[in-house]
């Protein structure tokens, strides 16, 4: 692998970004047309947050398939297939007026989008140099939540201007595109793909099965969800009904949300590039900060003053770009056959909490609040049940740290203890 990336890896790069934008833009689409779908499907709040879980439901079961199908088929013919497929559901969601078909759409789209990162994710690490390929998977990511930004101001002006036949239509169209663009720039196939795949560490003996990329899965798992229980339900309810916040302030604090994405994504990339034995203690730095965020804006029984509500979303954000750590750990520990594979079990991890953590708060306000009436004490509860998936998270980067440090042991690789490494540091630069 060359120490710079060449030309055909920045086209590649531009191509495979653009298809991840698109698919953001499908997934979140809904998210700004939830007051219209009540209407068009005469449906009520929890029929539409069905809607959204089974969406997440569809992509995060079928992570795996796609990754097998990645390794099997390659990125473009994977990249293709999943545009296409998410433009078939939005033709469906376009047309119909039936819930049931409404569901059916949105798996669709879920099915669709499942290898459309873990194939972006594999294409840069195929094409980039190792020390740029963490920096540069946060750069996809960012190119995503741009898309995720982009969906709320447009599809929301179509809505209102055009309709909502002719908005999924376009939005539609766009999948389309996304397809054309992957299919217009030569991407690796399979074999090709094998052929110019970046070294791991101990070669093929770390496959999917090495506790490496479960301490993968366990990070996405850990780092994804209380950004993603925020933004994709409870937010907005939350900061509505029980902080007494305008609609206007509840938008706010989503976009600050992903905007913190934007901000944090530059130095998580960097870091694990220049730090690739101290990932793991990035990740649980973050997950403190997260429990200290929830346990400052939980414990108060009084509303909290909105600078407040904009450090803790901004907090619980930067776990977008934390979650991808993960990622990287599939890369290092996983062997390059199985690539595909590994990426998808690790990109599981933070949906699989979503979808946790979504239902734990659903459950718990149900049971505090029979009747509908959510207050501030009913969320408080609610909220403090994501202690339960942040615990099982933790525990588990733990363990498999630990596995994950032996296998590297065993081919030559230690990780001395971080008082250790830092007392060698100061040596170097006394000598310097």
């Amino acid at each position: 692998m060359a120490s710079r990336a060449s030309r055909r890896a920045w086209w590649i790069f531009a191509a495979a970004s653009a298809a991840y934008f698109m698919a953001i833009m499908h997934r979140t689409a809904l998210g700004v047309a939830g007051v219209e779908a009540l209407d068009r499907f005469g449906i009520g709040a929890t029929a539409l947050a069905a809607l959204s879980i089974t969406q997440i439901a569809a992509y995060a079961t079928l992570q795996m398939p796609a990754g097998r199908l990645l390794d099997r088929f390659g990125p473009r013919t994977a990249m293709v297939g999943g545009s296409l497929l998410m433009a078939v559901g939005q033709v469906l969601m376009a047309t119909t007026h039936n819930y049931t078909w409404a569901l059916v759409a949105r798996v669709l789209i879920g099915a669709g989008d499942a290898p459309i990162f873990i194939s972006a994710s594999r294409l840069v690490t195929q094409w980039f140099p190792p020390r740029r390929a963490p920096q540069m998977v946060q750069l996809t990511a960012q190119i995503g939540q741009a898309g995720q930004l982009a969906s709320a101001i447009p599809v929301a002006w179509l809505l209102h201007s055009q309709g909502w036949s002719t908005t999924f239509l376009l939005i539609a169209g766009m999948g389309v595109v996304a397809a054309v663009i992957v299919f217009s720039v030569r991407l690796p196939g399979a074999a090709d793909a094998e052929s110019v795949s970046s070294p791991t560490t101990g070669g093929s003996r770390h496959t999917i099965s090495r506790a490496g990329v479960r301490l993968g899965f366990w990070t996405h798992f850990t780092s994804l969800f209380s950004a993603n229980t925020v933004a994709l339900l409870w937010g907005v309810p939350f900061f509505i009904t029980a902080q007494g916040r305008s609609v206007a302030e509840a938008s706010l604090l989503l976009t600050v949300l992903t905007l913190s994405k934007f901000v944090v994504s530059p130095f998580v990339g960097t870091a694990t590039a220049r730090h690739p034995l101290r990932r793991s203690w990035m990740v649980l730095m973050f997950a403190c900060v997260t429990a200290v965020a929830w346990t400052l804006l939980l414990i108060p029984s009084t509303p909290r003053p909105m600078w407040q509500l904009v450090l803790f979303v901004m907090a619980i954000g930067a776990g977008g770009p934390v979650s991808l750590v993960g990622l990287d750990y599939a890369r290092t520990f996983a062997d390059r056959e199985h690539l595909g594979a590994a990426s998808g079990l690790v990109n599981t991890g933070g949906f699989v909490s979503t979808i946790v953590a979504v239902g734990l708060v659903g459950a718990v306000l149900q049971v505090t609040a029979p009747h509908g009436d959510y207050g501030l004490d009913a969320y408080r509860l609610a909220f403090a049940a994501l202690a339960i998936p942040w615990a099982l998270g933790v525990t588990g980067i733990l363990r498999n740290r630990a596995k994950a440090r032996a296998d590297w042991a065993v081919d030559g690789v230690v990780v001395p203890p971080i008082r250790e490494a830092l007392e060698r540091r100061r040596l170097r630069r006394m000598g310097e």
